[in-house]
């Protein structure tokens, strides 16, 4: 097996791209968006690759985000490599989008944060019984990013709203009922997937209905009427008094949920949401994003929830401000703000 971090290959017709930090669960480093943005554009106008598939080496987990550690370390020196780091990021994003030919990506396993990233800008995006997919970012003083504020409002109802807010986590069924999987393969079934789309990438869709599974019944969508009753109003301040109302065993442990995460980084998360619904070119959700990465990662609460989540791993972050009332309007205001011409994100 190769040593580096993503394994990029041609197998017949097919552009292969598999992650390849096991013992990280594939987490993201500013290298691994280079090798894999590389690959994309020397791939785009090639005619001998028809599509593109996307997974990972190991089985604990396809990608848990981007590397957290690198970031903080990043911070503590000023912030350069953490914004560009961003800024690239979501170059991939926005390319991945756009792109020309399918991409299939496989999030075979835990998929947050990054790797949510480079998974729902895909044509095909196949979970399997392994699947645990998040974006919990505001936990640790971040935000929903890599397209969260395009693909998160328009899940049906209230639903992206309850998974930025709480980091709500989903398995396969969850994924294929809100439509983040178009498909759900058994994990032993990978291999075959593979192989069966290298010989033949132009039957994507035939294979991946033959080896189609059931994945069981959601949790989530016994909670599909709740969630779009308590998550759908316009603040924070406004969910938390919904939830706070209806007093039941659920809507009380994500109340409680929703007071362990950053407020700063809530009421970003439901602005970028808000603003993302209405947005209507994938570039602009990611001029937005980018000038909220650079805020919010240089702000004392991401710092916090690292020492917290990561590091010392007491979960009892010290959030500033620490309450709802404490986020001014002004506070998020500044978050949105444009950022200097020479800063501002651009596409590939």
């Amino acid at each position: 097996m190769s040593d580096a971090e993503v394994i990029v290959t041609t197998q017949g017709a097919v552009g292969c791209l598999t992650l390849n930090r096991p013992r990280a669960l594939g987490a993201l480093t500013a290298g691994m968006v280079r090798l894999m943005t590389d690959a994309l554009l020397s791939w785009r106008n090639d005619r001998a690759v028809q599509a593109v598939l996307i997974d990972h080496a190991g089985e604990r987990g396809f990608c848990a985000g981007g590397d957290i550690r690198y970031l903080a370390d990043s911070v503590a020196v000023g912030g350069a490599a953490a914004k560009r780091f961003f800024f690239t990021e979501y170059q991939l994003n926005h390319l991945m989008f756009v792109y020309p030919k399918p991409i299939i990506t496989v999030m075979d396993g835990i998929t947050m944060g990054g790797g949510v990233g480079i998974t729902l800008p895909a044509r095909y995006r196949i979970a399997t019984e392994l699947t645990t997919f998040a974006m919990p970012e505001t936990g640790i003083g971040l935000f929903p990013d890599v397209g969260g504020g395009w693909f998160l409002p328009r899940l049906h109802g209230a639903a992206g709203v309850w998974m930025a807010l709480t980091g709500a986590r989903l398995k396969a069924a969850g994924c294929e009922i809100l439509g983040i999987a178009t498909d759900v393969v058994p994990s032993a079934s990978l291999p075959d997937l593979k192989a069966r789309l290298i010989a033949d990438p132009a039957a994507v869709e035939t294979i991946l209905t033959e080896l189609e599974s059931d994945p069981g019944r959601s949790a989530m969508i016994e909670r599909h009427d709740d969630i779009d009753r308590m998550f759908c109003a316009g603040t924070v301040e406004a969910i938390a008094d919904a939830l706070r109302a209806d007093g039941g065993e659920w809507a009380l442990a994500q109340l409680n949920i929703l007071r362990s995460k950053s407020p700063l980084s809530s009421k970003v998360a439901l602005r970028q949401l808000q603003l993302g619904a209405a947005m209507t070119d994938f570039a602009q959700v990611m001029t937005m994003e980018n000038r909220i990465a650079a805020r919010l990662v240089m702000a004392p609460d991401f710092s916090e929830g690292v020492r917290a989540v990561i590091v010392e791993k007491d979960n009892q972050p010290v959030w500033a401000p620490d309450t709802l009332e404490g986020v001014t309007e002004a506070m998020v205001d500044a978050v949105f703000a444009p950022l200097p011409t020479s800063e501002e994100w651009k596409s590939l």
